[in-house]
Protein backbone atom coordinates (compact mmCIF):
# COMPACT_ATOMS: atom_id res chain seq x y z
CA UNK A 1 0.00 0.00 0.00
CA UNK A 2 1.14 3.18 -1.07
CA UNK A 3 0.93 6.37 2.33
CA UNK A 4 1.97 9.75 2.01
CA UNK A 5 3.87 10.60 4.97
CA UNK A 6 4.68 14.19 7.21
CA UNK A 7 6.82 14.62 10.47
CA UNK A 8 9.97 12.03 10.13
CA UNK A 9 10.93 12.78 13.92
CA UNK A 10 12.51 9.99 15.81
CA UNK A 11 8.61 8.05 16.59
CA UNK A 12 8.06 9.04 12.90
CA UNK A 13 11.05 7.88 11.69
CA UNK A 14 10.59 4.28 13.26
CA UNK A 15 6.85 4.28 12.22
CA UNK A 16 8.09 4.72 8.32
CA UNK A 17 10.73 2.05 8.61
CA UNK A 18 8.65 -0.10 9.86
CA UNK A 19 6.43 0.62 7.02
CA UNK A 20 9.03 0.32 4.38
CA UNK A 21 10.00 -3.23 5.89
CA UNK A 22 6.40 -4.64 5.66
CA UNK A 23 6.52 -3.93 1.83
CA UNK A 24 4.22 -0.47 2.00
CA UNK A 25 5.68 2.61 -0.17
CA UNK A 26 6.11 5.33 1.49
CA UNK A 27 6.74 8.84 -0.03
CA UNK A 28 7.53 11.18 2.68
CA UNK A 29 8.34 15.08 3.25
CA UNK A 30 11.04 16.08 5.47
CA UNK A 31 13.56 19.44 5.38
CA UNK A 32 15.87 17.66 7.55
CA UNK A 33 18.54 16.06 5.49
CA UNK A 34 19.75 13.61 8.42
CA UNK A 35 16.02 12.54 8.25
CA UNK A 36 15.87 12.09 4.32
CA UNK A 37 19.15 9.90 4.67
CA UNK A 38 17.54 7.63 7.04
CA UNK A 39 14.26 7.20 4.52
CA UNK A 40 15.86 7.03 1.51
CA UNK A 41 18.46 4.58 3.43
CA UNK A 42 15.44 2.08 4.39
CA UNK A 43 13.74 2.22 0.68
CA UNK A 44 11.12 5.22 1.41
CA UNK A 45 11.19 8.52 -1.28
CA UNK A 46 10.99 12.10 -0.34
CA UNK A 47 9.06 14.78 -2.11
CA UNK A 48 10.06 18.85 -1.67
CA UNK A 49 6.66 19.83 -1.00
CA UNK A 50 3.78 19.05 0.70
CA UNK A 51 1.77 19.09 -2.25
CA UNK A 52 3.82 17.21 -3.90
CA UNK A 53 2.43 14.31 -0.98
CA UNK A 54 -0.60 14.07 -3.42
CA UNK A 55 1.20 13.26 -6.48
CA UNK A 56 1.10 9.30 -5.53
CA UNK A 57 -1.08 7.38 -8.41
CA UNK A 58 -2.83 5.03 -6.31
CA UNK A 59 -6.60 6.72 -5.48
CA UNK A 60 -7.80 7.04 -3.31
CA UNK A 61 -4.88 9.06 -1.58
CA UNK A 62 -3.81 8.84 2.30
CA UNK A 63 -1.28 11.19 4.18
CA UNK A 64 -0.06 9.91 7.80
CA UNK A 65 1.18 13.23 9.82
CA UNK A 66 2.59 12.74 12.26
CA UNK A 67 3.77 16.14 13.99
CA UNK A 68 3.42 18.31 17.47
CA UNK A 69 -0.33 18.90 18.59
CA UNK A 70 -2.32 22.21 17.57
CA UNK A 71 -1.40 24.37 15.15
CA UNK A 72 1.57 22.43 13.38
CA UNK A 73 -1.13 19.94 12.50
CA UNK A 74 -4.14 22.39 11.25
CA UNK A 75 -1.01 24.02 8.87
CA UNK A 76 -0.55 20.50 7.37
CA UNK A 77 -3.94 20.00 6.87
CA UNK A 78 -4.29 23.19 5.41
CA UNK A 79 -1.82 22.78 2.89
CA UNK A 80 -2.53 19.12 1.42
CA UNK A 81 -6.44 19.28 1.32
CA UNK A 82 -6.65 21.58 -1.42
CA UNK A 83 -3.98 19.05 -3.44
CA UNK A 84 -6.45 15.99 -2.29
CA UNK A 85 -9.71 14.37 -4.05
CA UNK A 86 -13.12 12.87 -3.02
CA UNK A 87 -12.02 9.89 -0.90
CA UNK A 88 -8.71 10.26 -0.05
CA UNK A 89 -7.46 10.07 3.38
CA UNK A 90 -5.65 12.17 6.08
CA UNK A 91 -4.40 10.13 9.29
CA UNK A 92 -3.26 12.33 12.35
CA UNK A 93 -1.08 9.46 14.66
CA UNK A 94 0.11 12.51 16.96
CA UNK A 95 -1.44 13.59 20.48
CA UNK A 96 -3.78 15.97 19.09
CA UNK A 97 -7.07 16.92 21.87
CA UNK A 98 -9.66 14.63 20.29
CA UNK A 99 -11.95 17.81 20.24
CA UNK A 100 -9.47 19.22 17.43
CA UNK A 101 -9.86 15.75 15.73
CA UNK A 102 -13.79 16.03 15.90
CA UNK A 103 -13.03 19.29 14.09
CA UNK A 104 -11.13 18.29 11.85
CA UNK A 105 -13.14 15.58 10.94
CA UNK A 106 -16.15 17.76 10.04
CA UNK A 107 -14.72 20.44 8.42
CA UNK A 108 -12.85 17.75 6.04
CA UNK A 109 -15.82 15.84 5.41
CA UNK A 110 -17.83 18.58 3.73
CA UNK A 111 -15.04 18.90 1.17
CA UNK A 112 -15.18 14.85 0.51
CA UNK A 113 -12.25 14.00 2.82
CA UNK A 114 -11.46 11.64 5.44
CA UNK A 115 -9.87 11.72 8.31
CA UNK A 116 -9.23 9.97 11.25
CA UNK A 117 -7.23 10.24 14.07
CA UNK A 118 -5.09 7.41 15.69
CA UNK A 119 -3.81 7.40 19.09
CA UNK A 120 -0.37 5.81 18.70
CA UNK A 121 1.70 4.69 21.83
CA UNK A 122 4.79 2.51 21.91
CA UNK A 123 7.80 5.73 21.48
CA UNK A 124 10.99 4.68 20.21
CA UNK A 125 10.39 1.28 21.15
CA UNK A 126 7.72 0.75 17.99
CA UNK A 127 10.18 0.03 15.39
CA UNK A 128 10.73 -3.36 16.98
CA UNK A 129 7.84 -4.47 19.59
CA UNK A 130 5.39 -2.92 16.86
CA UNK A 131 3.03 0.21 18.06
CA UNK A 132 -0.34 0.50 20.31
CA UNK A 133 -3.02 1.64 17.62
CA UNK A 134 -5.96 3.44 18.75
CA UNK A 135 -7.92 4.30 16.02
CA UNK A 136 -11.34 6.33 15.56
CA UNK A 137 -12.66 7.45 12.21
CA UNK A 138 -15.45 6.24 9.77
CA UNK A 139 -15.35 2.35 8.98
CA UNK A 140 -14.82 2.54 5.38
CA UNK A 141 -12.04 4.84 5.96
CA UNK A 142 -10.34 2.41 8.61
CA UNK A 143 -11.03 -0.53 6.45
CA UNK A 144 -9.25 0.51 3.28
CA UNK A 145 -6.16 1.40 5.96
CA UNK A 146 -5.96 -2.01 7.64
CA UNK A 147 -3.11 -3.14 6.08
CA UNK A 148 -0.99 -0.32 7.25
CA UNK A 149 -2.65 -0.97 10.80
CA UNK A 150 -1.63 -4.53 11.09
CA UNK A 151 1.75 -3.53 9.87
CA UNK A 152 2.44 -0.93 12.58
CA UNK A 153 0.56 -3.16 15.43
CA UNK A 154 2.70 -5.87 17.13
CA UNK A 155 1.08 -8.49 15.05
CA UNK A 156 -1.99 -8.40 12.18
CA UNK A 157 -4.69 -9.37 15.26
CA UNK A 158 -3.33 -7.78 18.16
CA UNK A 159 -2.54 -4.26 19.57
CA UNK A 160 -4.42 -2.10 17.27
CA UNK A 161 -8.58 -1.58 16.57
CA UNK A 162 -11.35 1.01 15.76
CA UNK A 163 -12.73 1.92 18.99
CA UNK A 164 -15.08 4.28 17.66
CA UNK A 165 -16.34 7.65 15.47
CA UNK A 166 -13.64 10.66 14.57
CA UNK A 167 -12.32 11.69 18.04
CA UNK A 168 -12.44 8.07 19.15
CA UNK A 169 -9.02 7.23 18.60
CA UNK A 170 -7.37 10.35 20.30
CA UNK A 171 -9.91 10.01 23.15
CA UNK A 172 -9.02 6.86 23.91
CA UNK A 173 -5.09 7.54 23.88
CA UNK A 174 -5.46 10.88 26.24
CA UNK A 175 -7.09 8.43 28.63
CA UNK A 176 -3.87 5.63 28.06
CA UNK A 177 -1.86 8.83 28.83
CA UNK A 178 -3.60 9.85 32.09
CA UNK A 179 -3.56 5.91 33.41
CA UNK A 180 0.71 6.25 32.37
CA UNK A 181 0.95 9.15 34.54
CA UNK A 182 -0.30 7.47 37.59
CA UNK A 183 1.42 4.11 37.26
CA UNK A 184 4.85 6.00 36.48
CA UNK A 185 3.66 7.91 39.88
CA UNK A 186 3.15 4.65 41.89
CA UNK A 187 6.38 3.53 40.67
CA UNK A 188 8.33 6.42 41.39
CA UNK A 189 7.03 7.26 44.72
CA UNK A 190 7.59 3.10 45.62
CA UNK A 191 11.34 3.38 44.93
CA UNK A 192 11.59 6.43 46.68
CA UNK A 193 10.31 4.80 50.01
CA UNK A 194 12.83 1.99 49.49
CA UNK A 195 15.98 4.11 48.63
CA UNK A 196 15.14 6.22 51.64
CA UNK A 197 15.20 2.98 53.83
CA UNK A 198 18.87 3.55 54.54
CA UNK A 199 18.85 0.89 57.43
CA UNK A 200 18.75 -2.08 54.60
CA UNK A 201 21.26 -0.59 52.21
CA UNK A 202 18.42 -1.59 49.53
CA UNK A 203 19.78 -2.53 45.85
CA UNK A 204 17.02 -0.85 43.97
CA UNK A 205 18.28 -2.68 40.96
CA UNK A 206 18.33 -5.89 42.20
CA UNK A 207 14.32 -5.33 43.64
CA UNK A 208 13.10 -4.20 40.45
CA UNK A 209 15.26 -6.95 38.74
CA UNK A 210 13.14 -9.33 41.04
CA UNK A 211 9.46 -7.90 40.87
CA UNK A 212 9.83 -8.18 36.90
CA UNK A 213 9.10 -11.94 37.51
CA UNK A 214 5.93 -13.23 38.90
CA UNK A 215 4.96 -9.86 41.22
CA UNK A 216 1.40 -8.27 40.64
CA UNK A 217 3.26 -5.18 39.72
CA UNK A 218 5.48 -6.38 36.93
CA UNK A 219 5.15 -4.64 33.47
CA UNK A 220 7.20 -3.32 30.36
CA UNK A 221 7.29 0.39 32.95
CA UNK A 222 9.18 -1.46 35.29
CA UNK A 223 11.35 -3.46 32.82
CA UNK A 224 12.61 0.17 31.85
CA UNK A 225 13.04 0.89 35.39
CA UNK A 226 15.49 -1.94 36.22
CA UNK A 227 17.04 -0.75 32.50
CA UNK A 228 17.89 2.54 34.20
CA UNK A 229 19.18 1.86 37.49
CA UNK A 230 21.46 -0.95 35.73
CA UNK A 231 23.01 1.71 34.69
CA UNK A 232 22.80 4.76 37.18
CA UNK A 233 21.57 3.79 40.29
CA UNK A 234 21.57 6.61 42.19
CA UNK A 235 19.75 8.84 39.15
CA UNK A 236 22.55 11.41 39.60
CA UNK A 237 22.89 12.34 35.84
CA UNK A 238 18.98 13.23 35.80
CA UNK A 239 17.80 16.42 37.02
CA UNK A 240 14.33 15.80 38.54
CA UNK A 241 12.25 17.98 36.58
CA UNK A 242 9.33 15.93 34.87
CA UNK A 243 7.65 17.05 31.80
CA UNK A 244 4.28 17.26 30.80
CA UNK A 245 3.02 16.67 27.23
CA UNK A 246 -0.39 17.92 27.73
CA UNK A 247 -2.68 15.02 27.75
CA UNK A 248 -2.78 14.30 31.71
CA UNK A 249 -4.29 17.59 31.78
CA UNK A 250 -6.81 17.17 28.69
CA UNK A 251 -7.59 13.75 31.15
CA UNK A 252 -7.80 15.61 34.15
CA UNK A 253 -10.23 18.50 32.97
CA UNK A 254 -12.52 15.64 31.22
CA UNK A 255 -12.96 13.53 34.39
CA UNK A 256 -13.69 17.23 35.75
CA UNK A 257 -16.40 17.40 32.83
CA UNK A 258 -17.74 14.38 33.19
CA UNK A 259 -17.66 14.14 37.00
CA UNK A 260 -16.09 11.32 37.24
CA UNK A 261 -13.13 11.18 40.66
CA UNK A 262 -10.04 10.39 39.00
CA UNK A 263 -7.57 11.45 42.26
CA UNK A 264 -4.29 9.27 41.23
CA UNK A 265 -4.19 10.77 37.82
CA UNK A 266 -4.46 14.51 39.15
CA UNK A 267 -2.02 14.02 41.65
CA UNK A 268 0.42 12.62 39.38
CA UNK A 269 -0.24 15.89 37.17
CA UNK A 270 0.01 17.75 39.83
CA UNK A 271 3.24 16.27 41.23
CA UNK A 272 4.86 16.71 37.54
CA UNK A 273 4.29 20.78 38.14
CA UNK A 274 5.94 21.05 41.05
CA UNK A 275 9.00 18.97 39.56
CA UNK A 276 10.00 22.17 38.62
CA UNK A 277 10.94 23.74 42.07
CA UNK A 278 11.87 21.14 44.08
CA UNK A 279 14.96 18.02 43.99
CA UNK A 280 13.72 14.50 44.78
CA UNK A 281 14.95 10.68 43.61
CA UNK A 282 11.35 9.96 42.59
CA UNK A 283 10.91 12.77 39.78
CA UNK A 284 13.94 12.06 38.73
CA UNK A 285 12.96 8.40 38.37
CA UNK A 286 9.93 9.54 36.76
CA UNK A 287 12.20 11.66 34.25
CA UNK A 288 14.15 8.89 33.56
CA UNK A 289 11.36 6.67 32.45
CA UNK A 290 10.14 8.85 30.13
CA UNK A 291 13.59 8.73 28.86
CA UNK A 292 13.47 5.00 28.44
CA UNK A 293 10.28 4.19 26.70
CA UNK A 294 9.69 7.55 24.41
CA UNK A 295 13.31 9.35 24.12
CA UNK A 296 12.20 12.08 25.85
CA UNK A 297 15.37 14.83 26.57
CA UNK A 298 16.03 14.72 29.93
CA UNK A 299 17.49 17.43 31.97
CA UNK A 300 21.08 17.43 33.75
CA UNK A 301 21.02 18.44 37.13
CA UNK A 302 21.73 21.90 38.49
CA UNK A 303 25.60 23.07 38.63
CA UNK A 304 26.30 23.05 42.64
Amino acid sequence: MELGFVGLGRMGGNMVERLLRGGHRVWAYTSHAEAAERLMAAGGSRVDSLPALAQSPSRPRAVWIMVPAGAPVDQIIDALAPHLEKGDTLIDGGNSNYKDSRRRAASLAAKGLEFVDVGTSGGIWGLREGYSLMIGGAKPAVDRLRPIFETLAPSARAGWGHVGPSGAGHFVKMVHNGIEYGLMQAYAEGFSILGHKKEFSLDLHQVAEVWRSGSVVRSWLLDLIAAELAENPRLEEIAPVVADSGEGRWTVAEAMDLDVPAPVITLSLLERLSSRDQDSFSRRLLAAMRHQFGGHAIEPPPKK
